[in-house]
């Protein structure tokens, strides 16, 4: 047993951040030198309901419930205490999407998660008038996209949130949203840390003969950074959340956040020319910029961190699936030959053969699309492998070119930052399943990004985690200490981690493939259009 812990526990020194991702609720305890304590979890799946993907007010409370009585539990079993109030709480869920109350808080129509693509029309009107790129599933898409289709419920709409403000305003009475989150709602302003008023009035404009009682900005939580006060927990709010009724009413709540700003936290990735890379099923780079972007491109969102500090965000559907179902091949083969092999061993010794490729993969090329692609214009995908007739066709160049096709689209996507924007990146936090063999993943995405690389040898409990940093520094920061300076000073000082260089070798190599992986794109165009 661990008395420290048990102390901080007992005394309500402990900060709880609860995250909701698409498949798992996750709550992390920690302590006051944001180690974790404790964690708790609860799995849960969106559902398709009258072709919308939605979670029912249920699943989300239920949910929430399940995953709060698992951390209680799991600190009762480890400490032998009760969780009886706590110095902070920080919420955050999977960004965007649609959440309407009328007046007296009824829920309109289901939650309609960033999921959906039923937006186009909207998006694509939004993004000319503002002269800013407005993704689909951003949650003003959605709102123009109901304002467009005529549904009825849109004339009663009285409040308009994310998933996080949703759970905030429920637990605390605060129609309050964090920057990083607002940011997925609509376009913010990085000056003023609000919503943009010029968009504003654009969108107010645009819909001014709907016949509708509310001008949009109504309809929007307030705007906080990092650090502000958002709330207390209610005792109504106590008993949503804590079903057993020990947890006591009274305790701060920080801004709630989204999923993207807590995972730039947890890799200390707010500061300006940084950024990190999230690589597993699909891949995403957010790298904060020092100003907004000249140009409107589709490729990238520009969304902020949670401090309010402009980031691009590049986010492609596609990663590491492809390049799995080739690795679980070689199982396949192994076994064939009563080999027995550990999946663990057969990543490493393939990854680690890539190293040996030729920098440009020496004529041989894959497509990773096992779906559609935005930021490259897919919206099928059929995964391919090719060579040409005199290829260095080997094992060392298969693996490499598999692996650099997971990170082509991310490539292409930074490309526009780096060469038309001019934005300087100067540092990459890795995280994600490519780079659990060490220092293969972290090469080549140094290469594709021409950036140095670093993974951090103690992984955290990722986003809650970062959200329970979010709430903790919201406490203990000192007078006007930025979010950057406390990551620095309190969280991450003295964490060790393996940085790689880039090399100029590797740069102009994958520099060769990513123009010869687009000279490809009319085959994979062709195999979609041809083979159904």
């Amino acid at each position: 047993m661990n008395h420290n812990y048990q102390k901080t526990i007992l005394e309500g020194k402990a900060v709880l951040g609860i995250e909701f991702g698409s498949t798992r609720i996750k709550a992390v305890l920690i302590d006051e030198n944001h180690e974790t304590i404790a964690i708790g979890t609860h799995d849960w799946e969106n559902r398709l309901v009258n072709g919308s993907w939605t979670y029912t007010l249920d699943d989300i409370w239920s949910g929430l419930q399940e995953c709060y009585g698992n951390l209680a539990t799991d600190v009762k079993k480890k400490y032998n205490v009760e969780i009886t109030t706590l110095s902070s709480i920080g919420f955050s869920a999977m960004m965007h999407g649609y959440l309407t109350f009328d007046k007296d808080d009824n829920l309109l129509v289901p939650f309609r998660t960033w999921r959906n693509t039923t937006t186009a029309q909207a998006s694509a009107i939004l993004t000319e008038k503002f002269s800013f790129n407005i993704p689909q599933r951003w949650s003003i898409s959605h709102l123009y996209q109901a304002i467009l289709n005529k549904e009825e419920h849109v004339k009663s709409i009285s409040f308009l949130t994310t998933l996080a403000g949703y759970i905030h305003y429920k637990l605390t009475d605060e129609k309050v949203l964090g920057i990083g989150d607002a940011s997925g709602m609509f376009p913010i302003d990085s000056d003023t840390k609000n919503y943009d008023s010029k968009m504003i009035d654009i969108f107010n404009k645009l819909v001014k003969n709907e016949n509708l009682d509310w001008n949009v900005e109504e309809l929007f939580p307030k705007c906080l950074a990092a650090g502000e006060y958002a709330g207390k927990l209610t005792e109504e709010g106590a008993r949503l959340l804590d079903v057993s009724g020990k947890l006591e009413a009274g305790i701060l709540l920080c801004p709630p956040e989204g999923d993207a700003g807590t995972g730039m936290v947890a890799t200390n990735a707010v500061a300006e020319g940084t950024g990190n890379v999230s690589a597993g099923t699909s891949i995403f780079s957010m790298i904060v910029t020092e100003n907004k972007l000249k140009s409107i491109h589709k490729e990238i969102d520009m969304v902020t961190t949670p401090d309010g500090k402009p980031v691009a965000m590049v986010h492609c559907n596609n990663c590491t699936s492809d390049l799995n179902a080739w690795v679980s091949l070689f199982k396949e083969f192994a076994v064939a030959l009563s080999t027995k092999i550990d999946m663990d061993d057969l990543y490493g010794t393939l990854y680690n053969k890539a190293l040996e490729g030729d920098a440009d993969c020496g004529g041989v090329m894959a497509f990773n699309y096992s779906s559609g692609e935005p930021v490259t214009g897919f919206s099928e995908g059929r995964p391919m492998f090719m060579r040409k007739p005199n290829a260095n066709f080997n094992l060392a160049n298969f693996m490499r070119a598999h692996l650099m096709s997971s990170l082509a689209a991310i490539k292409i996507g930074n490309d526009i930052l780096i060469k038309e924007e001019g934005v300087n990146i100067e540092h990459i936090m890795g995280h994600g399943g490519l780079f659990k063999t060490p220092i293969v993943g972290q090469r080549l995405l140094a290469a594709a990004l021409d950036t140095a690389v670093t993974v951090m040898d103690t992984a955290s409990e990722g986003g809650p985690w970062g959200m329970a940093v979010l709430a903790a520094y919201m406490v203990n920061k000192s007078e006007n200490q930025s979010l950057s300076d406390y990551l620095n000073n309190k969280v991450f000082e003295g964490k060790i981690g393996t940085t790689v260089e880039p090399s100029s070798k590797d740069v102009k190599g994958f520099d060769i493939f990513a123009e010869s992986y687009k000279n490809c794109f009319m085959a994979e165009h062709a195999a979609i259009d041809n083979w159904k």
